[in-house]
Parts: structure tokens; C-alpha cells; sequence
């Protein structure tokens, strides 16, 4: 149960938080604040709002493919993607908007959740929101020094969505696919 992913939308909602931040921040602080988006969408909206897939890592829950595009920003041999477009890596931790994605893939509401996780963490450590990734997300373990696949469906498991909204999520998820397949 896995979201096809949309570049574009993963890097307009890094890019709003990055703007709300004063255009850069540390890394990991934004990995976990969109984790805490996506995370807070699939209870509000059904869906996540980057589209990525998440991965158990020693120090918490993480966006896959936005991690990975961060680390290529910091290559100058890697091809240029979307996201290198608009965000790159400032120095060895912090990365900074470089040019205006723009929002045109993102609704109201996911406008608005995003402005509320950052009104609520966005000013926080990055280590503190580690140890909140570590305490309040039961859906995360500890893979040592490796990293373990996190499934949407453990997410929705600790969200502790009923059946009857876990369907939901997942109908939402295939109609996502759906679509994307008919636009690619």
C-alpha cells in the first residue's frame, strides 16, 4: 500500500515549511516535521501529503525519497531533479530553499496542516524532535545502524484508525496510483 510518488508535491510542501522556517533549516528537523505532516494527514485527510514512502532509522522515522534527494543536493555530479531545482543542501546540515516551487499541488487543508505542525514544532530542536519521533510514534523502531522498511499500514495501525477508516485511507491510497498512472 505504497502512494505513487510525486516529486513536485513533496517538494512544495519541504519548500512551505523551508519559507515558514526563513527560507532554510537543519535536515533532520525537516525530515521530521514532514514526517509529522504525512503523519497527521493520514488522520485528518486520508493521505499523506508528500507522497513518499518511510523507512525506520536510528534516529526516527524518515522520508525515504526526500532523504535521498537531499543527500544527492550535496553531490554536484547528480543529475538535476526537481527538488535540486528548489532545495539544496546549504552546508554539511542544513538545507535552503533556492527557488520557489511554487504550491500548486497542494490543497487548503494540506496548506493549513502544514502551517499547524509548523506552528507546533517548526522553532523545536532537531533532537528534540527525535525524541519525540522515539516516545510518541509506536509505529517507529530501532534498526540499529541500518534502516527497516515503515509500512502506511503500521502508521495507521498506531494512529489507531478503525477498520472502517483504515479502508478509507487505503481506497484513497489506490485512487492516488490511479491517477497518477493516467497523468504518466
Amino acid at each position: 500500500m505504497n502512494l505513487a510518488f510525486d516529486e513536485v508535491k513533496a517538494t512544495q510542501t519541504a519548500a512551505r515549511l523551508l519559507r515558514l522556517a526563513g527560507g532554510s533549516m537543519n535536515y533532520l528537523a525537516l525530515i521530521k516535521l514532514l514526517y509529522k505532516v504525512d503523519r497527521e494527514a493520514l488522520r485528518q485527510l486520508g493521505l499523506p501529503v508528500t507522497t513518499d514512502q518511510y523507512v525506520s532509522m536510528r534516529l526516527g522515522p524518515v522520508t525515504s525519497r526526500i532523504y535521498d534527494r537531499i543527500k544527492a543536493s550535496a553531490n554536484k555530479g547528480t543529475q538535476p531533479s526537481f527538488w535540486s531545482s528548489h532545495i539544496q543542501k546549504t552546508d554539511p546540515f542544513s538545507v535552503g530553499l533556492v527557488s520557489d516551487p511554487g504550491d500548486s499541488e497542494l490543497s487548503r487543508a494540506e496548506e493549513r496542516l502544514i502551517d499547524e505542525v509548523f506552528a507546533l514544532d517548526g522553532q523545536r530542536d532537531r533532537f528534540d524532535l527525535v525524541e519525540d519521533c522515539h516516545r510518541d510514534f509506536p509505529e517507529w523502531s530501532d534498526p540499529g545502524a541500518s534502516s527497516v522498511p515503515l509500512h502506511i499500514s503500521e502508521i495507521i495501525e498506531a494512529l489507531g484508525l478503525s477498520e472502517a477508516e483504515a479502508a478509507a485511507v487505503e481506497h484513497q491510497i489506490e485512487g492516488q496510483r490511479a491517477a497518477h498512472r493516467l497523468a504518466v
